[in-house]
């Protein structure tokens, strides 16, 4: 019995041990994400075909969401919502800048991505550009996205893209501050992006 209780103890002190270093480790990343602008620099295009590089993510605070415009449900939903709680958090749209960036580049060109966002908003911008040039910058912004055919017997058959389906909210000067998950509370979601202003 006297041995069982000892090797329960190490037990308990190692295991709180970890568990201490894991709580400094999970701080030291996020204070690391929070001292210098969040992703990976980038050359890429806005809706209206213009030049538009990381410096559009760190002049004022931005919500960045990562899409395709031939999204289903996820990618309409949440630009919709995303132009609602702009409008609520800023009224004049002259605090915040949102991005909806393309997965898809090689269907969303600028034409087609400004008419997709003008559908919803008014006041969130459409990024694309060359494939490869947008798959650094997916990588590089820590983002999930996988081109899937909607016929797995037939890989020439129409696709869907599996991506990230939270919206990134970078503090002035583009650092990390959280995310909006996808169906977040519209009450939550408002209070973040005050948070950011």
């Amino acid at each position: 019995m006297a041995a069982f209780r000892t090797i329960l103890i190490i037990l308990i002190v190692i295991l709180g041990g970890a568990f201490a270093w894991l709580s400094f480790e999970w701080s030291r990343s996020e204070s690391t994400l929070a001292e210098k602008p969040y992703g990976v620099a980038f050359n890429l295009v806005d809706q209206t075909g213009n030049p538009i590089t990381e410096a559009a993510l760190q002049d004022k605070p931005t919500a960045l969401f990562f899409g395709f415009t031939h999204c289903p449900d996820v990618c309409p939903t949440t630009l919709f919502e995303l132009d609602g709680w702009l409008r609520t958090v800023d009224p004049d749209g002259t605090k915040m800048n949102a991005y909806f960036v393309t997965v898809d580049p090689e269907r969303d060109n600028a034409e087609i991505l400004g008419q997709y966002v003008a559908n919803v908003s008014d006041r969130i911008t459409g990024i694309t550009g060359d494939p490869e040039d947008i798959r650094k910058m997916v990588k590089g912004f820590n983002v999930y996205s996988k081109k899937v055919p909607s016929d797995a017997n037939d890989p020439d058959s129409d696709y869907v893209m599996d991506h990230t389906a939270s919206v990134f909210l970078l503090h002035n000067g583009g650092r990390f501050k959280g995310t909006i998950s996808y169906g977040e509370n519209e009450d939550v979601a408002v209070k973040k992006l005050k948070n950011l202003l």
